[in-house]
């Protein structure tokens, strides 16, 4: 199976109006029914809610200016998964399940909180990862825990209080996002499982969005997984995306790891943006992404990078229960 580290599903549809059970919106990619035509067997379902200041960039009016107001936003937005019947995965036991028991036309997914702030205090950690979420990525741009995108500085005193209850919890980090100050004080602190769903290469695209290659290296030291995301302006610095920007971006990483098994996919393809911004126009060309991967990888490998090395990250991370 196909597996995709971060769709805005929820945010799409209860934001913007581009329900999941639905065919695609005009001009956009993801549905329930895309996602299965092309193989997509599970998907990490985020929980992003956007801060009053990004109301303009992202074209929207659901934003929150308080902690109480995201945490309304990402409940909505799980309550909203409920009502989909999206079957959730939430420990090895249940992955393994499911992996053992899939076939083409099921979907399930892993929550993912993009942006710490809907958790009001470390405190109530418990009560979100009893509502599923099994990974938190603590920025997005700034937040009251770690410093992100176009907003450097590091993890705040409460941001270290949250990783520490997320290490008890067993709580995946996710590093997509963090500024690099934060990065670096959660590679000092951290010793749980660690990723980074949607983060691509900066050598070829700079900006404090992507992720270095040491980044890469050493979170492929602590057996983590990057994903690379389909945004056009992740892929490259100018000009219409493609498929081989996608495979660049995945060589790359692959060279900074020391290998293929530290890459997979996060496309990031209901974040906000259309097929203008995307490598493709239809999901279903994710097999070509394939084709064009065995060029570089051996097909084992290539089995990996489409899902397989997600898989293998979640049945180690995972709470066994």
């Amino acid at each position: 199976m196909i597996v995709d580290a971060h769709l805005d599903i929820g945010w799409n549809a209860i934001a913007h109006g581009r329900g999941f059970l639905q065919p695609p919106a005009p001009g956009y990619l993801v549905s329930r029914q895309s996602l299965v035509a092309a193989e997509v067997g599970l998907i990490f379902a985020t929980l992003y809610t956007a801060p009053a200041h990004a109301e303009r960039s992202m074209r929207t009016r659901f934003v929150y200016e308080t902690p109480h107001e995201a945490h309304v936003i990402a409940t909505a937005q799980v309550n909203y998964y409920r009502s989909c019947g999206l079957e959730m995965i939430g420990d090895r036991a249940s992955l393994s399940a499911y992996v053992r028991g899939w076939r083409k036309g099921r979907l399930a997914a892993v929550l993912l909180m993009e942006g710490a702030d809907p958790i009001v205090t470390p405190s109530e950690l418990g009560a979100w990862t009893e509502r599923g979420v099994r990974i938190i990525g603590p920025a997005w741009g700034r937040t009251r825990y770690s410093g992100g995108t176009n907003a450097p500085g590091g993890l705040t005193e409460l941001g270290r209080q949250l990783l520490k209850a997320m290490r008890r919890k067993k709580v995946i980090l996710d590093l997509s996002h963090m500024a690099d100050q934060a990065v670096a004080d959660a590679f000092a602190m951290w010793r749980g499982p660690i990723m980074a769903s949607h983060s691509n290469a900066r050598e070829l695209v700079p900006g404090d969005r992507q992720v270095t290659a040491a980044t890469v290296a050493e979170v492929a030291r602590r057996g983590g997984i990057v994903g690379v995301s389909f945004y056009a302006h992740h892929l490259r610095a100018r000009g219409k995306a493609t498929l081989e920007d996608v495979v660049k971006h995945v060589v790359h990483h692959a060279k900074s790891a020391g290998g293929p098994e530290h890459v997979g996919i996060g496309t990031d393809l209901d974040g906000g943006f259309d097929t203008r911004y995307a490598p493709l126009d239809d999901v279903s060309r994710l097999k070509e992404l394939r084709a064009r991967l065995r060029l570089h990888f051996t097909q084992t490998q290539v089995d990996g990078i489409m899902g397989g090395n997600w898989l293998s990250f979640l049945e180690r991370s995972l709470p066994e229960t």
